[in-house]
């Protein structure tokens, strides 16, 4: 039988985004609380100053463009604290929103706003190049190219949101309601590391239950009227709003909880362990190559980040090794979520109470989710037995766009969606990711988790950071595992080294997880935005040093 929550199913208004943050009539902290503040500028806005911000823009888009229910709105932009007024205002107007790393090339964000169908784009000054070049190759016009943020078009020829919000005779507009199960709020894109990127359908409806749920989960931990500094926690945000794991799990979530946001473009250690300190942070979301920072760099040391009570972390698996390593130097616990952009995002997350006696898992399953592992021909594990892990819930996403084939493999005729990562639950309910199958290495017959290696790997003393991947040779007709590794200072990058790190492994682990693949030294490992390894660039390398030896033999 698949396993349900154990938490109790908090009841999930049947109202879209709009209806569930500004029209309740439950929220526990008053108008004028500060919600988002940039840390840099000290520019901020409370929730009445969002509100009314979001009413003002979707109004000016309705008057401006016409602006009708479905229409798709593109974002492209680093985290800013104008963003929910944005993302809101669109909703108000019956839009969709539509986030876009802005890392992407012009060809890349073409593609994007080709799939999704964006009628405009909001930046920042600094991507206004790429935007008004990709807008041009889709047809949007360059008056609907428009910038947020602090920097402004100096000859006046970009318009800033504030003018949209502007426009003459907007102010009679109302705002267009959604049907909470069927209009889409969101379509969000998967990180590609396989082939072009999918469109992630997300309703009104899966956003809604989504917060309900982290609610759910966190609310008696995380309250408004209380914490450490007396003034309610406090979140610091570095995780990428164009992601689903920031998108719902910061922007929305602190809204509705009413928790402080203090927003970072961008990562940068010293100033995240500044604002730390700064501001009194008590909660952190982040990413295993964040905690690997936090274990290892010395620049940590030199700040005070005793206020934080607990880091919550997801986008990928963290080991056991990488949890002790940080707590043995900071004493701030970590605990581990899951979830996926299908998922809207979060559908599991280790209980505060747990952390310590659970290290590895990520925990057990939020309200409303039912959860089974399932054998590659499809029949239920039991706990214990290693499989692929399907889901069901309100928040699992409606499908993707332009691609019935993707969505029908990915759904299943009574609603589980088959989520491609492998794991297993124990006998008292937790359950644990080990892999994506895609990236399980098959060594003879043997399955190989890269992440358990890696996770290991960095528990070594002269690691800072290390990918794992299987290399394919032609003479054992098998993969090997081989590792990429970035040393630490004091370690050299010759072949005496990388013998002895491999040896270090093996003394660690089952046979068919040595590193038979070598160890490869390198300056960085390459990763998304969101923390995730991109394997497929190293897979190219890879085959290339292959390329290379094989000739050099000849």
């Amino acid at each position: 039988m698949p396993t349900k929550s154990s938490y109790p199913d908090v009841p999930i208004p049947d109202v879209d985004i709009w209806g569930l943050l500004f029209e309740r009539k439950d929220k526990p902290f008053p108008d004028d609380k500060v919600i988002y503040v940039d840390p840099y500028t000290k520019r901020s806005y409370t929730y009445a100053q969002v509100k009314a911000t979001a009413i003002e823009f979707g109004q000016g888009l309705k008057a401006l463009w016409d602006w009708q229910k479905g229409d798709v709105l593109a974002l492209y932009t680093t985290n800013c604290i104008d963003t929910p007024s944005v993302t809101w205002g669109c909703h108000w107007a019956g839009g969709v929103l539509s986030p876009a790393n802005p890392a992407y090339t012009v060809e890349e964000l073409v593609f994007q706003l080709k799939d999704s169908g964006a009628k405009a784009i909001v930046t920042q000054m600094a991507f206004i190049k790429n935007a008004q070049e990709a807008a041009t190759q889709v047809g949007i016009p360059l008056d609907r190219v428009i910038v947020m943020g602090d920097q402004r078009d100096p000859s006046f020829m970009v318009k800033h949101f504030t003018s949209i919000r502007k426009t003459a005779g907007s102010a009679h507009y109302r705002r267009t309601k959604a049907k909470p199960n069927d209009d889409l709020a969101f379509l969000v894109y998967s990180s590609g590391t396989t082939g072009h990127p999918k469109g992630v359908m997300l309703t009104h409806r899966n956003i809604v239950s989504n917060t309900i749920m982290l609610k759910a989960s966190e609310g008696g931990h995380m309250s408004s009227t209380g914490g450490p500094t007396g003034e309610g926690d406090k979140i610091l945000a570095f995780l990428p709003f164009f992601h689903i794991y920031g998108l719902t799990c910061l922007i929305h979530h602190s809204l509705y909880s009413g928790l402080q946001l203090v927003v970072m473009p961008r990562f940068e250690l010293e100033d995240f362990c500044k604002f730390i300190q700064e501001f009194k942070i008590t909660f952190l979301y982040v990413v295993p190559p964040i905690v690997v920072l936090l274990g290892k760099h010395p620049l940590v040391s030199k700040y005070d980040l005793s206020t934080v009570r607990m880091m919550n972390s997801g986008a990928a698996p963290l080991t056991k090794e990488l949890v002790e390593t940080v707590y043995n130097r900071l004493k701030i616990p970590i605990k581990q979520g899951y979830g996926l952009s299908e998922t809207s995002p979060t559908t599991h997350t280790q209980p505060w109470e747990t952390w310590d006696k659970t290290i590895g898992s990520v925990g057990t399953l939020l309200p409303y989710q039912e959860a089974k592992y399932m054998s590659e021909d499809e029949k239920e594990l039991q706990p214990g037995e290693v499989g692929e892990l399907w889901i069901k819930g309100p928040n699992v996403f409606k499908g993707y766009l332009n691609n019935p084939e993707g969505t029908a493999n990915a759904l299943t005729s009574d609603g589980y969606f088959k989520t491609g990562d492998v794991g297993y639950q124990d006998a008292e309910g937790y359950f644990y990711i080990t892999d994506r199958i895609k990236e399980l290495i098959k060594y003879n017959g043997f399955q190989v988790a890269p992440a358990e290696l890696e996770g290991i790997l960095l528990s070594h003393p002269k690691i800072n950071d290390v990918a794992v991947l299987g290399v394919y040779d032609n003479d054992k007709a098998t993969e090997l595992p081989r590792a990429y590794v970035v040393p630490k200072e004091g370690l050299g990058r010759t072949e005496a080294d990388a013998e002895a790190i491999a040896a270090w492994l093996g003394e660690r682990v089952a046979g068919h997880k040595r590193l038979r693949g070598g160890v490869k030294f390198v300056d960085e490992i390459p990763k998304s935005a969101s923390g995730k390894i991109l394997r497929r660039v190293l897979k190219v390398k890879a085959q290339e040093e292959d390329q290379r030896g094989a000739k050099a033999k000849l």
